[in-house]
């Protein structure tokens, strides 16, 4: 009777998180990430190979974050890997963010409030540094009270 539990629990486990996995996803999609990036890059042609690494980093996504594997790595290669995954992580915050305003039309919306007929540009750059300035002092602050 305990394992029929058990496994009723696996079961409804792996569906909920299939769900909500495809969900993310599918927002994703929507808001046009994906296509974006690929339309900014000018790798269409690789659709395919797209969402074949789309899905498998969902998948390890889901599996390093429910087992928790440790990675032993050296003093230097640790930094230099969570350096790299920093930037790729920050990359697709910001993809995902740009996509996102620019599918509710926010930023027109805020040019046209502050009266700004040019210098959009400067504003979205302007908007990014901001938001690196203040993860990286809340990235060192972190550092120096742990």
């Amino acid at each position: 009777m305990i394992l029929l539990k058990q496994a009723l629990l696996l079961l409804v486990g792996v569906c909920a998180g299939g769900i909500i996995a495809s969900g993310v996803y599918a927002f994703l999609a929507i808001i046009g990430v994906f296509v974006r990036l690929m339309g900014k890059t000018g790798t269409r042609c690789h659709i395919l190979l797209y969402e074949t690494w789309i899905m498998v980093g969902g998948i390890l996504g889901n599996i390093l974050d429910i087992y928790e594997f440790p990675i032993h790595m050296g003093a230097w290669t640790g930094q230099i890997f969570m350096a790299v995954f920093g930037g790729a992580t920050g990359i697709f915050v910001g993809c995902l963010a740009m996509s996102l305003a620019e599918t509710l039309k926010a930023l027109p919306v805020i040019s046209r409030r502050i009266h700004l007929s040019v210098g959009l540009p400067w504003l979205i750059a302007a908007t990014a540094a901001g938001k690196l300035i203040g993860s990286l002092i809340y990235f060192f602050y972190r550092l120096g009270t742990s």
